[in-house]
């Protein structure tokens, strides 16, 4: 058989990232932290052991191949759902299966890749089976399995947190691929290293995203010329397979990351127009408007803040109405907070104010509470002098005692930075009168 007739039977193959799917630890990349030698899911692995977990990370990380090969090397039946397109049926048929395969001491494993896209009657349907082990569950999600996913199901799973595959990792997958695919092996793959770096970066740490940018450049190539098997692939190739990729919405594919992306870095940058115009992408490809309402809280407070205090109360109440209204009537809803938020002043005080007071925790460790801030509801405590010296900010003018709020052992250093914008101005001006030495101009 000639080499074009092997690239040519290909069209019949699973694509790149699926033909690429390891079966085995061994072959995995990334998530050291958690398939590392001694980690929880090396030994989860060595022990043979199955529990119910959640994974929770960016797309293209390992969820499903790590789940697939719990389940192989445990012994399990496995079952797979996207929570896109099943239902309580397809639920209960494999719960009824499970129930089945325990009597006979057979284990069993589900995976139910997005499910925080699951409705409530649909966990529900699971809890019972999960809590009598009849199965073992494994769910994926992007999104804070906290937001959408039932206490008693999140109880019952230990979530597991996924990180985006570094470089090394992706560098290594595209080695594997060149040297070890059905396909790609068979041909000469010219892949210059500036080029190789360009296709890393623009995965965004997800290596099917990578991988199916890097099977439709060699399509697009090998179409110019099918007969040649000595391929070149150059930064335009790799521009014009990420276009192609992106010519149709998919929910659950890698454009619907970047399209969140740029809506919410529109929104960020003040562009009302252009944050409409990516939620109409988002709305009219099936996104779920709800998806779109929650990161619209996040972005309210990570990127407006107390510049415009009104943008959280906003998207919070445009959440609720998208919650109860749906669509399409939601899509005007949406419309409303997206320009509202895209037309106020930014400021990412707040955000970078707890991120910089986590690190101080982080690297100090949990510091005493000054005895003058301590509470003090018995005698006992009084005598050892809690709350002696604290000062009442109301009885003293403009509500402000200047007292010491901090550790000891801390500096009294500046966490929150207010901008000097919107309602912000206001606060930054007030913090100016009661703290001078701590906010100089």
């Amino acid at each position: 058989m000639s080499k074009k007739t092997l690239f040519t039977s290909s069209a019949n193959l699973p694509p790149l990232a699926a033909r690429m799917r390891p079966a085995d630890l061994e072959h995995f990349a990334g998530q050291v932290h958690l398939v590392g030698e001694g980690n929880f899911i090396h030994q989860m692995i060595q022990s043979h052991s199955l529990f119910s977990l959640i994974f929770w990370g960016p797309p293209g990380t390992g969820k499903t191949t790590l789940a697939r090969i719990i389940s192989k090397v445990a012994g399990a039946m496995f079952y797979e759902l996207s929570a896109v397109s099943a239902g309580v049926k397809d639920v209960r048929e494999i719960i009824r299966k499970a129930a089945s395969h325990h009597e006979m001491g057979k284990k069993t494993l589900l995976f139910i890749d997005e499910i925080h896209r699951f409705s409530k009657s649909q966990q529900d349907a699971l809890l019972h089976a999960v809590e009598d082990g009849d199965i073992m569950l494994i769910g994926a999600t992007t999104e804070n399995p906290s937001f959408e996913v039932i206490s008693p199901l999140l109880s019952r799973c230990r979530i597991i947190r996924l990180q985006a595959l570094e470089p090394e990792n992706l560098n290594t997958l595209i080695e594997r691929a060149l040297n070890e695919d059905v396909v790609l092996s068979k041909y000469t793959i010219d892949l210059p290293e500036d080029i190789k770096q360009f296709l890393i970066m623009s995965s965004g740490g997800d290596a099917r995203k990578m991988y199916n940018t890097l099977d439709i450049a060699v399509q697009l190539v090998r179409g110019k010329d099918p007969g040649n098997i000595a391929l070149s692939l150059n930064k335009e190739n790799i521009q014009t397979a990420l276009q192609e990729r992106a010519l149709l919405y998919d929910k659950d594919g890698d454009y619907h990351y970047d399209t969140i992306s740029a809506f919410i870095k529109s929104v960020r940058g003040s562009d009302p127009d252009a944050a409409v115009y990516w939620m109409a992408v988002m709305l009219e490809g099936g996104e779920d408007p709800v998806f779109i309402a929650r990161r619209l809280i996040i972005l309210a407070s990570e990127d407006i803040g107390n510049a415009d205090p009104q943008g959280l109360v906003i998207a919070n109440a445009g959440f609720q109405a998208v919650k109860a209204i749906g669509m399409p009537e939601a899509a005007i809803v949406l419309s409303q907070v997206t320009t509202f938020l895209a037309g106020s002043p930014k400021s990412n005080a707040s955000y970078m104010a707890i991120r910089s007071a986590q690190n101080i925790v982080r690297e100090t460790g949990f510091q005493s509470v000054p005895l003058h801030l301590r509470n003090a509801p018995t005698e006992t405590m009084r005598q050892f002098q809690y709350g002696m010296g604290y000062k009442y900010p109301h009885d003293h003018k403009d509500g402000f005692a200047k007292q010491n709020y901090l550790p000891e052992n801390l500096p009294d250093g500046v966490l929150y930075k207010p901008k000097s914008q919107g309602y912000e101005k206001f606060i930054y001006e007030r913090l100016i009168k009661c703290w001078p030495d701590r906010y100089k101009e």
